[in-house]
This record gives structure tokens, C-alpha cells and sequence, in this order.
């Protein structure tokens, strides 16, 4: 990947790099809530639902973390 002229990775190349691990960590935090869900009468959700779920959830949250890793490397370098 290339970075622009400054050096900087701009947020959206972040929110690429990172989308594989946050949809992955969003697909394990909703199947983990559908089980704490269960007591209270929700219905479970199988692995398979859980990863399909998170592929368009894994959108936002990708794209909050570039920011956050993107303010981290920008108080990095100063």
C-alpha cells in the first residue's frame, strides 16, 4: 500500500487494513451477546448468522477504529 505525499495513511486505506479483524471481533461480540440474551428470552444465533451479521456491522466499526488507530499515530509523531 502506498501512503500519500506527507506520509500519512489516510483513514479509509486504515478502515481496509483493519475491516478483517473488526468485522471478525464483531462477529464474536454478537454471538456472545445472543447467548447473555438467552435468559432474558432472546433467541440464540448460530455462528453461521453471527459472521453474516457482521460483515455489514464490521462497516462502521472499521471506520471508527481507523479513526482512533489514525488519532494514535497522529499523537505518535508528535
Amino acid at each position: 500500500m502506498t501512503v500519500t505525499q506527507s506520509g500519512r495513511w489516510p483513514v479509509w486505506k486504515l478502515g481496509v487494513l483493519l475491516y478483517p479483524f473488526v468485522a471478525a471481533a464483531v462477529a464474536v461480540n454478537l454471538f456472545l451477546l445472543a447467548l447473555v440474551g438467552l435468559p432474558l428470552g432472546l433467541p440464540s444465533l448460530s455462528p453461521v448468522v453471527s459472521i453474516l451479521l457482521s460483515i455489514p456491522l464490521g462497516l462502521p466499526a472499521s471506520w471508527a477504529s481507523a479513526v482512533w488507530v489514525r488519532r494514535l499515530m497522529d499523537a505518535a509523531e508528535n
